[in-house]
C-alpha cells in the first residue's frame, strides 16, 4: 500500500506523527509537506497528494490542516478523488465502506492526535462495501 501525505502548518505536527506511524506499520509513504510550521499555503500541498490519488500512483490520501475543510475542498476538485473530513473514528470507518472514500481529511485543530491516528489505522484499514452503496458513489462525479 502506498499513501500520499500532505496539509498546511496547522496540520505539520499531527502529520510528522502519521507519517512516523505508517512507516512502523511497513506503509510506503509519499510526503508532500509542509515541512515545518511556518505559514503556508494549503492548496500547494494538497494538490501533489490529489493528483497522486486521482492518477492511482498512491492508493489512499491523508491531508491534515487546522479545519479540515480546506484541504476538502481542493482534493475534492479532482475527478476520482472522494475526499471525506472527518473528526470521529466512525466517520472515517463510514467513509470507506459507504463512500469509498480514498482521501481522509483530519482537522487537527478539532481532534486530539490519539483520535488522528486512530482514524488513520481506522481509514486504511477499513473496505469499501460496494451494494447499494456502489451505485450511489458510481453518481458522484461529474
Amino acid at each position: 500500500m502506498k499513501i500520499a501525505i500532505g496539509g498546511d502548518h496547522a496540520g505539520f505536527a499531527y502529520k510528522e506523527a502519521v507519517v512516523a506511524l505508517l512507516k512502523d506499520k511497513g506503509v510506503a509513504v509519499e510526503d508532500f509537506g509542509p515541512f515545518s510550521e511556518e505559514s503556508v499555503d494549503y492548496p500547494d500541498f494538497v494538490h501533489p497528494v490529489a493528483k497522486k490519488v486521482d492518477a492511482k500512483e498512491a492508493d489512499l490520501g491523508i491531508l491534515i490542516c487546522g479545519s479540515g475543510n480546506g484541504v476538502a475542498m481542493t482534493a475534492n476538485k479532482y475527478q476520482s478523488v472522494r475526499a471525506a473530513l472527518c473528526w470521529q473514528t466512525e466517520l472515517a470507518a463510514l467513509a470507506r465502506q459507504h463512500n469509498n472514500a480514498n482521501v481522509l481529511c483530519i482537522p487537527a485543530r478539532f481532534v486530539d492526535l490519539a483520535l488522528a491516528k486512530n482514524m488513520v489505522e481506522t481509514f486504511l484499514n477499513e473496505s469499501f462495501e460496494g451494494g447499494r452503496h456502489e451505485r450511489r458513489v458510481n453518481k458522484i462525479s461529474c
